[in-house]
């Protein structure tokens, strides 16, 4: 028999709108069993998370669920199956579930997705890979993707990517490239690259960046100067960055960083 009326239970319906009866379900055993609720935990409502607890609760039940004409059942099922029921998976034709193929598989088996047409298939693989599969996604089209590959990619490989059309592509760079090549990105195009790397550059460098057409860069490369090279900034156009001269040359020299910088 059907659960007694409730909110949540009044609420169930399947993909195509129409109310859930758990009479007319062929898991009616399992929900007189306690394994599947109506309006909690059922593999035919359209709200994913009532799927998702069906199948975490019954994840045996997922491989049968693989051709589902709802593809966000397909999706979810995928999460649960077998791993030798997901390589099909890799051609179905919605996005997410090739998303959560892509997650599951052995890296060997998922090199082919990098020519997806969907940038999130294409951005769960570049979390997945490694070493030279992964540093061949910086050629990918997509910028998210781009990102995703230099936020994981180890610090000495970053220099591949300096001079990326993107300037998010290179905030990231700039965050993760070992601070002694820092000095190829002090030229940037874009204010905010140049404002990290100002902030983690090597010291000699400052210099250069205290002169930035931007008064952020100008800011941040001041801020680290070894106090006894910053009163020639002294005359700056911006006042916040006069201001800050002034601050500097009035502090303890015993807060300065051991490496002579500001702090």
């Amino acid at each position: 028999m059907d659960e007694p009326f409730t909110e949540s239970a009044a609420e169930a319906v399947d993909w195509q709108g129409q109310p859930v009866r758990c009479r007319d379900c062929r898991h009616e055993p399992m929900h007189r069993d306690g394994r599947c609720r109506r309006g909690r935990s059922c593999v035919r409502d359209r709200r994913a998370r009532r799927v998702d607890r069906f199948f975490r609760h019954n994840p045996g039940m997922a491989d049968d669920y693989l051709d589902h004409p709802y593809d966000e059942v397909r999706a979810i099922a995928a999460r649960y199956c077998s791993l030798f029921r997901l390589t099909p998976l890799l051609d179905d034709p919605e996005p997410e579930v090739r998303v959560g193929a892509v997650l599951r598989l052995p890296q060997s088996r998922i090199g082919r997705m990098a020519d997806d047409p969907d940038r999130r298939v294409r951005v769960a693989l570049a979390s997945r890979l490694e070493g030279r599969a992964l540093m061949a996604l910086l050629a990918d089209a997509d910028a998210f993707v781009r990102v995703m590959v230099v936020r994981r990619l180890a610090p000495d490989a970053l220099v591949l990517a300096v001079d990326d059309d993107d300037a998010d592509v290179r905030r990231w760079v700039a965050r993760r490239l070992p601070s002694e090549r820092l000095s190829l990105m002090l030229d940037d195009p874009e204010a905010t690259v140049r404002q990290i790397v100002a902030g983690r550059v090597d010291v000699r460098h400052l210099p250069i960046l205290a002169l930035d057409d931007d008064v952020r860069v100008r800011f941040t490369a001041i801020e680290r100067l070894p106090r006894d090279a910053v009163a020639q900034y002294g005359d700056d156009p911006e006042a916040p960055v006069r201001e800050l001269v002034l601050h500097r040359l009035a502090e303890d020299s015993g807060k300065e960083h051991p490496d002579g910088t500001g702090t």
